[in-house]
């Protein structure tokens, strides 16, 4: 089968298109199926997989790749694990350990998920690295509920775009930070009630004014640093921050006085060491709570730019450019 392989730590260069044997059909009580690859989504951890700062978990594939759409070709279905009926021959997007950027790939069942209805190869690619990641931190672990405010930093990047489109359709308001005004303007098309410039406004201030001063209740995090006082200063009493990366630092200087006097939250997780049990749980909260609305048409994702397998690097080069609004898919 045709991949694309690291060939050693470094600039989006070292990806190199090659072969490799084809994996093994998966046997009876393995819990996996093969899935034959039609589009492969980008996301942030294949760069810093790339650049040796995202190491790959013991028994995955050591090809960048987390997630996939195709059809699945053979292995266990009867597992119990194999929750929405699959069989061989039907489409379905997968969360994968690695291994996406190939023509075939080994997935849990447990973490396959049919297309919703009218949704192409890329479209379904593109879903599960960020859908899995945004309901899990945001509806999961931030526990968004009716009623409350959610603000996203990095609001135009694939998480901050999926997060704009199920927190909208389910009915939250939802405030952004973007780098330009066009990413906060392309924000705001795709239905964030507020986006802030962080590099020309102050957002701590604007969410403030937009909440009359009582602040939201979760943001989701991806820079950390300096940002976290920023943060705790204007979330609401009983606000929980959820982080998922720290592009600003992994260092922080916070007032606890205000964690204990306001009742605060701070939290993280990290999605890929996470149990194949942890991740069918997701799967069956998305399906029953967000696959619904995008099976009537009234959600879609996002996609910025198309490659093909051998132009992985060019898609590399992209996402780490930050000049996307959405998803980069790979076409297989």
């Amino acid at each position: 089968m045709r991949v694309v392989e690291i060939r050693e730590f470094g600039a989006p260069e070292v990806l190199i298109p090659t072969t490799r044997p084809d994996p093994a059909l998966p046997s009876a009580g393995s819990g996996e199926i093969l899935i034959k690859v039609l589009a492969a989504g980008i996301n942030r951890p294949d760069v810093l997989q790339r650049k040796g700062h995202y190491p790959v978990p013991a028994g995955a594939s050591d090809i960048p790749g987390l997630e996939v759409a195709g059809e699945i070709i053979g292995g266990d279905l009867a597992h119990a694990d194999n929750q929405f009926g699959l069989k061989v021959g039907d489409k379905v997007c997968a969360l994968v350990q690695g291994g996406g950027y190939a023509e075939l790939c080994l997935a849990p069942v447990a973490q396959c998920l049919p297309y919703p209805t009218g949704f192409t190869d890329l479209e379904a690619a593109s879903l599960p690295e960020t859908f899995f990641t945004v309901w899990s931190n945001v509806f999961m672990r931030g526990e968004l509920a009716p009623g409350e405010t959610l603000l996203v930093q990095g609001g135009s990047s694939g998480i901050g775009v999926t997060a704009i489109l199920i927190a909208k359709a389910l009915g939250h308001r939802v405030f952004v930070t973007a780098g330009t005004d066009e990413k906060c303007a392309a924000c705001i098309e795709l239905g964030a009630d507020l986006a802030i410039n962080y590099k020309t406004q102050d957002f701590v201030e604007e969410i403030k004014k937009a909440t009359d001063g009582k602040g939201v209740n979760v943001i989701l995090d991806m820079v950390t640093g300096t940002y976290l006082q920023r943060e705790i200063d204007c979330l609401a009493d009983d606000g929980r921050i959820v982080i998922i990366a720290i592009m600003g630092g992994s260092k922080s200087e916070v007032n606890t006085g205000q964690i204990l006097r306001r009742r605060l939250t701070i939290t993280g997780s990290t999605l890929r060491p996470r149990p194949v049990s942890f991740k069918r749980e997701i799967a069956k909260q998305l399906f029953d709570r967000v696959w619904p609305i995008m099976n009537q048409g009234a959600l879609k994702p996002v996609i910025y730019k198309t490659y093909s397998l051998d132009q992985a690097s060019e898609a590399h080069r992209l996402m780490e450019s930050s000049e996307h609004v959405g998803k980069i898919v790979l076409t297989v």
